[in-house]
């Protein structure tokens, strides 16, 4: 990729907020900066929105509700498979721009395009399927109607390191539900977003029903929008800390909440597992995106009569593994996000060294213009290191060990969170008793990679509330409403 392709694409990157079907400067024309992780250059320069551009994009969400609730929902269905068709006819633009503001390997980019796109072609699909039912009542005094009604004005609050498929994600069911909506984009990672709503348009979206307002001041402007009496609904994803928060301020108008929060995500190894798969399943499931992934496994617990094998060959995987700027050829590791998250990374592997665990490969940041970190394997990690208690979002695989299977299970689900669950063994009745006994809200038997636009995403725990993706993703965008009518003679029951 060279530098000239990169410059004409952030060419066709809007620069502005994105409110009523124009893209428009902030209140006071100011802006920020958007950085390349890999050398720390200044990728773009776009609006920085204020508490007052906030809520003018909240009024034009609220302007177009009613008309887009009244949309048919084939005429939602066709928009959003014309948005997933652009989204396949700029694919590159799309890939290469996550890469630049985010970090990852391009490859890995045009995964989360293909992911990501995929929840456009679901939900166009399911827009023309919200169904209720009709009958008698038990009584016979009455006939019930259940029917589905849209929530309203929806507001997201998106995360940096999936830029793309946690917008489509959102805005796909709640456009298919017939809900408009307001995106605040994370700081880092605002581009991908910004240039996925011209697609919007170019697809037919009408004025209003999408807007993205950028920002640095993400409590002062998302603060007024969650207040806002006619705002219906809040889903967010990112950090159970903040979501705890978010919860509180979202109760004071009793507003339907989804909320995508942390993950500690185990990755139970026994002793009968097929090996092969294992080092493969653990390859994908923590080196993707760079380890920075809720559904990262972040504890590998494996069985301590395979534990030294399974150390030795993923070390050896891993250390062929190529690091630099995602747009390189092969490039399989790029940076972390910021200098926060080398700094937690290394923080983590030291507490870990330091109660015994023992470093095979990496174990420190990589002195660059960029913020990099060592891929890195550690093995006899002790009980009570930071490492099995904090999510550690980078590229750092640490293996601790247990003896049996009720031990494995309650090391497992040792942990306050509870997203996914990675299980690996050849014996099909443990593998459906892990199902059981595991507390988590998505489980990979046997597998590295779960997601998938056609499953109920989300956790238990203080991994989040509510759904998305599947059948019950646009659930999450449908208020029920019952209505009684009274049983007519004349009428056959």
């Amino acid at each position: 990729m060279t530098a000239e392709q990169e410059a004409e694409l952030l060419s066709r990157v809007p620069t502005g907020l994105f409110i009523g079907g124009e893209w428009i400067d902030a209140e006071g024309g100011k802006t920020f900066d958007v950085h390349d992780p890999a050398t720390n250059a200044v990728v773009h320069t776009i609006a920085d929105a204020s508490p007052a551009d906030g809520i003018r994009a909240l009024d034009a969400a609220v302007a177009a509700q009613d008309d887009w609730a009244a949309t048919p929902p084939r005429r939602r269905s066709d928009i959003l498979h014309r948005a997933w068709e652009l989204v396949q006819e700029h694919k590159d633009d799309l890939a290469l721009l996550m890469t630049l503001e985010m970090g990852k390997p391009l490859a890995e980019s045009a995964g989360e395009v293909v992911y990501g796109g995929e929840f456009l072609r679901w939900f166009s699909e399911e827009a023309v399927r919200i169904n209720g039912r009709y009958g008698l009542n038990p009584e016979g005094t009455g006939r019930m109607i259940v029917s589905q009604r849209p929530v309203g004005p929806s507001f997201f609050i998106t995360p940096w390191n999936f830029p793309f498929a946690m917008a489509t994600r959102k805005i796909a069911p709640a456009l298919a539900a017939g809900c408009t909506v307001v995106v605040k984009p994370a700081q880092l990672t605002p581009l991908t977003t910004m240039f996925f709503a011209t697609l919007l348009q170019e697809a037919g979206l009408p004025a209003g029903v999408v807007n993205i307002v950028s920002t640095t001041t993400s409590g002062k402007v998302s603060g007024p929008i969650i207040a806002d009496p006619r705002l219906r609904k809040l889903s967010f994803t990112g950090s159970t800390e903040v979501g705890r928060r978010l919860i509180a301020d979202a109760a004071q108008n009793v507003l339907r909440v989804s909320m995508e929060l942390g993950g500690n995500a185990p990755f139970v190894v026994f002793d009968d597992a097929d090996l092969d798969k294992a080092v493969d399943g653990a390859m994908a499931a923590k080196f993707r995106n760079i380890g920075q992934a809720c559904t990262a496994a972040n504890r590998f617990i494996v069985h301590e009569s395979i534990a030294d094998r399974f150390a030795n060959r993923l070390t050896e995987r891993v250390k062929a593994m190529k690091i630099g700027r995602g747009t390189e050829e092969g490039v399989t590791i790029g940076p972390l996000i910021d200098g926060d998250a080398v700094a937690k990374a290394g923080a983590l592997v030291a507490d870990a060294v330091h109660r015994g665990a023992i470093v095979h490969t990496g174990g420190s940041a990589i002195e660059s213009e960029g913020t990099f970190f060592q891929p890195t394997v550690i093995s006899d990690v002790q009980g009570g290191s930071d490492i099995l208690r904090e999510e550690i979002f980078g590229p750092v695989l640490a293996i601790a060990t247990f003896r049996d299977e009720d031990e494995a299970v309650r090391l497992a689900n040792d942990t306050q969170f509870g997203l996914v669950s990675y299980v690996f063994t050849e014996d099909l009745a443990r593998g459906h008793r892990m199902i059981d006994r595991l507390e988590s809200g998505m489980m990979g038997l046997n597998v590295g990679v779960i997601s998938n636009a056609a499953a109920p995403f989300g956790g238990v725990k203080q991994s989040g509330l509510g759904r998305e993706g599947g059948a019950e993703g646009i659930h999450e965008y449908l208020s029920t409403k019952y209505t009684m009518i009274p049983v007519d003679p004349g009428i056959p029951s």
